[in-house]
């Protein structure tokens, strides 16, 4: 049996926020985890979607970005856009 090879294995204290809310259209349920590491970037996990991306306050300025991520449209994406611009 071969010898496993760690990149890395770090134990980190985060704080986790989660998040549940409607909008005109969908429901949002969310986890939102702070840590040291992302470079200051929070860490957005959509629970019903099984999605997940690292998000700063540049993410959320690049057009695009939440759609793809979250394999939403744009008005649904600009709701989430919204509040996560309270967040980050």
């Amino acid at each position: 049996m071969s010898e496993r090879f760690y990149l890395y294995d770090d134990l980190v204290d985060t704080k986790t926020r989660f998040v549940s809310f409607v909008g005109e259209r969908q429901r949002f349920d969310l986890a939102i985890i702070q840590s040291d590491r992302y470079y200051g970037k929070h860490l957005v996990l959509d629970i019903q979607g099984g999605r997940f991306a690292i998000i700063g306050q540049d993410d959320l300025e690049e057009p695009g970005y939440l759609e793809y991520a979250y394999k939403l449209d744009e008005e649904d994406a600009q709701e989430l856009r919204e509040f996560l611009y309270e967040i980050v």
